[in-house]
């Protein structure tokens, strides 16, 4: 099977459901092509990672729960290091270490990352390790030197499969910046309406 995130996703069980609820025929198209796809990330993949502020990252404990944790930092905070390898600073936060405790027993990983105002979704399987301090040059590839926030470790994950979702009930939000982006030339416009009210007073 070619399309490795359907090589993971597509179980028996969840290909019999497709089966049983009509769906099956334009997945089993999907998975049909000749050659492997969704395993080497392109540089569109790539471009759209890099101006991602945040993603969620799910890991399996130890006893099989699922976990969902949102990681976060500046626009490319999670690097692209090549097409087949991510990796990001680990930032100091409640310090909880669940998704680290369940890296140590199961290195799965699935990363979900939003594009809201634009309605698009990037989804993607992989295996993830932490690297220590000790580890001084990778980290410095990882680290974002003008966010002051104290690194505690990096992450790498290994991309065993990726796909792009459809746009279907994705609600569009937009960060403080880019509301700012498109506001301040309309509140400029306003102060100078204003002011030329005044004068023609």
């Amino acid at each position: 099977m070619p399309h490795h995130f359907a090589e993971i996703a597509f179980t028996p069980t969840v290909t019999r459901l497709q089966e049983d609820l009509g769906s099956r025929a334009a997945y089993a198209r999907m998975q049909a092509a000749e050659d492997p796809v969704n395993l080497h990330l392109s540089q569109i993949e790539a471009d759209f990672i890099a101006a991602r502020d945040s993603v969620y990252m799910a890991t399996v404990t130890e006893t099989g729960w699922p976990y969902i944790q949102h990681r976060g930092g500046p626009a490319g905070f999670m690097r692209v290091l090549d097409d087949r390898t991510l990796g990001f600073a680990d930032f100091r936060g409640n310090r909880q270490y669940i998704s680290l405790g369940n890296l140590s027993t199961d290195a799965r990983v699935s990363l979900f990352f939003m594009d809201y105002p634009n309605r698009r979704r990037l989804k993607l399987f992989g295996r993830a390790r932490a690297v220590g301090l000790e580890d001084e040059d990778l980290l410095a590839r990882l680290e974002m030197p003008d966010y002051r926030a104290r690194i505690e470790r990096g992450f790498l994950i290994t991309v065993e499969g990726f796909d792009w979702n459809c746009p279907q009930h994705i609600t569009p939000r937009f960060t403080v910046d880019q509301l700012e982006d498109v506001t301040t030339p309309l509140h400029a416009r306003i102060a100078q309406l204003e002011a030329a009210l005044l004068d023609a007073d």
